[in-house]
């Protein structure tokens, strides 16, 4: 028994010095757990997510807490609580800033669920166990049914004027039914009542919301075929599909430059623009210098041809993945460039990427696990040809250490192990910076050995040149999905069904607006940042290793705490980046 306190408590002692004192989590380390605690537990009460009940209250939850950290005595703090206090406030103004965005868009179509009350009723019930009254419940649900004929008839004689109020009308509606078929399910079998009165009143009421759902989703005119429409070339209104049969939803150019200020980037949207079109010039300019040395003098799309042709049979390309991947540890390593953990050598593995999800993610997926992409028996032979030309290893060479080491599996690693709290401020520039700054970083130490290394390297560059280009150029109604695909194509030099792949993740995958920028400007930012640190007596291995130990938050406030600067508790953002890597 003494053996065994003696063994506890000398882990919990080290246990507190690994989990407390190296870490060096703040004075707002428990509020920050406790509204994260807060959030989620709303979001697993409120699933009518498409409801005044759901936007009040996550209101609420917002403003509540604004007033607590405004009772916080700001002076006080240390640097590293002054920067989570920002990061914390600029969170909670972020969030409510686009949940009322979404309200207002709500509040214009919730005139399509008039009538639906009792619905509602029964879901809010339902979370207690309150017993319903069967008989009375079946009656509304008979009756709402009846009515959706003249609730249709109703909705048609005043369509949405856009395909995105539609869209969120057919969304609340499918919310709504899905809600009430797991309250149904709560009491169905377990109350013998209530499955007598409910059954058949419940299986036609969900019939008939599957198909209002439909038919609200198409009530729409947005006047897309006017002659004004087609002469400018795009409208304050977005088309629904341009016939690449793509279907995002731009969120406009006041927004796009609000999500930059929360994200702390005070760049404008065509400042942006005009770097990424900077950078293609400089990765064009060694194309043409990879292209000679191979024979094909200016004709680099020729040179990029033969790089695509390097492609292994199927079966070899995760023995490629493995090679690449220790290529770029030991290639690190040797230059004492970053600490690697020897844990996070022996824990990541490999998974092969279904067919069905490379019609989305035509590439590598990474983190701990990196997803390979490439083709299998049940593929035609374009789409073959097309994977393995897309995945091949001298492309591979930029994106194997993007996905692993020192790139997204070394970020999530040390993200669960130092100031984890600070996930909560998860962000695309931090994320995907870090890795395409790596990706440069290698570059400018000659990672790459050979003329097809190099040009595979450019490729994805340009890429994330272009990614910038066509994500802002379209959510600001600039651009059509068709034409981000015929850009990729084109000016990157991408197989058609990759492009296609690769603008359909973009927009439909779930990622925000701002991630397919955050690649080239995270990786500016933090190349900017290693300039300064450099430039201060730093090495490289420590400023690595600095990063690594700050978590995931934006890189304006990382540069604030690596510098020692003053934080103020009103902090904007106001760095000016350097746009280039040199």
């Amino acid at each position: 028994m003494k053996f065994s306190f003696f063994i506890t408590l000398s882990f919990v002692t080290f246990s507190n010095f690994v989990f407390g004192q190296s870490t060096g989590a703040s004075e707002l380390y428990e509020p920050i757990e406790q509204y994260s605690a807060d959030y989620w537990a709303l979001q697993r009460k409120y699933t009518l997510k498409y409801s005044d009940e759901y936007y009040s209250r996550f209101t609420d939850l917002f403003q509540s807490w604004q007033n607590q950290l405004s009772q916080i005595d700001f002076d006080g703090l240390s640097q590293q609580g002054k920067a989570d206090f920002v990061l914390l406030n600029n969170h909670l103004e972020k969030e409510n800033y686009f949940l009322q965005i979404d309200y207002e868009q709500f509040k214009r179509v919730k005139h399509s669920l008039d009538g639906l009350e009792p619905l509602f009723d029964f879901v809010r019930k339902r979370r207690r166990g309150s017993v319903p009254e069967y008989e009375q419940l079946a009656k509304q649900m008979s009756q709402i049914t009846v009515g959706f004929s003249d609730k249709k008839e109703e909705m048609k004689a005043l369509p949405y004027n856009d395909w995105m109020d539609a869209d969120k009308a057919r969304l609340a509606i499918e919310s709504l039914a899905e809600n009430v078929k797991e309250a149904f399910d709560f009491y169905n079998a377990y109350d013998p009542m209530f499955t007598w009165w409910m059954e058949k009143p419940h299986q036609q009421l969900q019939e008939t919301l599957k198909d209002y759902a439909g038919f609200l989703g198409e009530n729409y005119d947005d006047g897309m075929g006017s002659a004004e429409f087609l002469e400018e070339g795009y409208s304050t209104k977005a088309a629904k599909d341009d016939g690449s049969g793509i279907v995002g939803k731009p969120i406009g150019e006041e927004a796009i430059i609000k999500s930059l200020e929360y994200s702390f980037i005070p760049y404008k949207p065509d400042e942006l623009i005009k770097a990424a079109e900077e950078q293609f010039q400089y990765c064009e300019a060694e194309m043409l210098k990879a292209s000679r040395e191979l024979g094909y003098g200016t004709d680099w799309k020729a040179a990029l041809e033969h790089v695509k042709n390097t492609y292994v049979p199927p079966g070899q390309q995760p023995a490629i993945i493995d090679s690449l991947a220790w290529e770029a540890v030991h290639f690190i390593e040797e230059r004492d460039l970053i600490t690697i953990p020897e844990f996070a050598k022996e824990t990541w593995r490999m998974k092969m990427m279904s067919p069905e999800r490379q019609l989305v993610s035509p590439f590598f997926l990474g983190g701990e696990t990196i997803i390979i992409s490439y083709p299998t028996n049940t593929m035609t032979h374009d789409q073959k040809m097309m994977s393995m030309r897309g995945n091949n290893p001298n492309f591979s060479t930029a994106t194997v250490h993007h996905e692993l080491i020192p790139g997204h599996h070394m970020q999530m690693f040390m993200a669960s192990r130092y100031k984890p709290y600070r996930n909560l401020f998860y962000n695309p520039f931090w994320m995907e910076g870090w890795a395409l700054y790596w990706e440069i970083n290698l570059w400018n130490l000659d990672f790459p050995d050979t003329p097809e290394e190099r040009i595979g390297m450019l490729f994805w560059r340009m890429h994330r040149c272009a990614r910038i280009i066509f994500s802002l150029s379209y959510h600001m109604n600039k651009m059509t999905p068709q034409e981000c695909i015929d850009m990729l194509v084109n000016r990157v030099g991408h197989e058609y069904a990759n492009a296609e792949a690769e603008v359909r993740r973009s927009f439909t995958g779930g990622y925000g607006p701002l991630y397919q920028l955050a690649y080239m400007t995270g990786g500016l930012q933090f190349y900017a940042l290693k300039k300064e640190m450099l430039a201060e007596g730093w090495t490289e291995k420590q400023f690595h290793d600095a990063v690594m130990r700050e978590g995931n938050i934006p890189i304006e406030i990382l540069r604030a705490i690596l510098k020692k600067e003053e934080i103020k508790k009103n902090f904007k953002t106001k760095w000016r980046f350097s746009m280039d890597f040199e």
